[in-house]
């Protein structure tokens, strides 16, 4: 992996990705923010040496280099899930890019569904510890040692600092802003009732395919990492009604300028 990390970031480096200070993975339904940053250089993965490719229809396929608040900042527009065939090391492979090419922060999006009922559709959730249920680690693989600590402290996995900022931010902007624990699962199928009661019961206030690898691997590499959902359906298994994929892109769709103020705001403090 050594070798094709070194590839990669070097024929980055040679189409102008120099010394980013911020990672950003934008999640289903959040690509706006790119109408934010001032692009300096962007590649579609399909040209990028030893990347995997989004498969899915609503997500983007372009690593992209610029400046957002006076920051360089190195954003994914489209990321990579387990439920496309990937292994968690090819998810969490752009992760590895981003930290050698600079980046000392991750800021992470996505799209979940709230367990909590007392969190609606449209809102959003910073993620204050999450739930490992895609049943490995991208850590688990040989030679892991030589990128990092084997055996990656995890008793606080996003950064308390960055969230204390969000939620000043949400204050200041009237935004509202949860704070929860988020179960990340395999998909693509979405939950049955019983998985929702249980994901209650073992305390996820929000589900999702997504964001847990890639926050392992950052707290491997020592990064600063911070995530929110948008909570784009309400997952209450009493009065469960058939998923509507078009639906969630839309409320995803109308939380997003909130998800824009959040990221712009504290990147200006970074």
């Amino acid at each position: 992996m050594i070798k094709y990390i070194n590839e990669t970031t070097e024929y980055l480096q040679d189409k102008g990705f120099k010394a980013p200070e911020i990672g950003i993975i934008l999640g289903t339904g959040l690509g706006q923010l790119i109408n934010e940053i001032d692009i300096i250089k962007e590649v579609s993965y399909n040209h990028i040496p030893n990347f995997p490719t989004a498969t899915v229809e609503f997500h983007k396929g372009k690593l992209i280099y610029g400046e957002l608040a006076s920051k360089k900042v190195m954003v994914m527009q489209g990321r990579f899930h387990l439920y496309e065939g990937y292994t968690l090391q090819d998810v969490t492979y752009p992760v590895r890019i981003m930290e050698k090419l600079g980046i000392k922060t991750l800021l992470v999006s996505n799209a979940a569904g709230a367990i909590n009922l007392n969190f609606n559709k449209g809102e959003l959730m910073i993620i204050d510890d999450h739930i490992n249920l895609q049943g490995s680690s991208p850590l688990a693989f040989k030679g892991v040692e030589k990128l990092g600590e084997r055996f990656t402290d995890m008793s606080a996995p996003y950064n308390a600092e960055i969230n204390s900022k969000f939620e000043s931010i949400a204050k200041a902007n009237h935004i509202k802003l949860h704070k929860g624990v988020y179960a990340s699962v395999v998909g693509p199928q979405l939950e049955t009732k019983a998985e929702y009661r249980m994901l209650k019961i073992i305390g996820a206030d929000a589900v999702g395919m997504s964001t847990v690898p890639e926050i392992i691997v950052a707290n491997h590499l020592k990064l600063k990492a911070a995530a929110v959902s948008v909570l784009t359906d309400e997952c209450d298994p009493d009065n469960l009604e058939p998923v509507n994929i078009s639906d969630i892109i839309e409320n995803a769709a109308k939380a997003e300028p909130d998800m824009i103020t959040l990221f712009k705001e504290l990147i200006k403090t970074l």
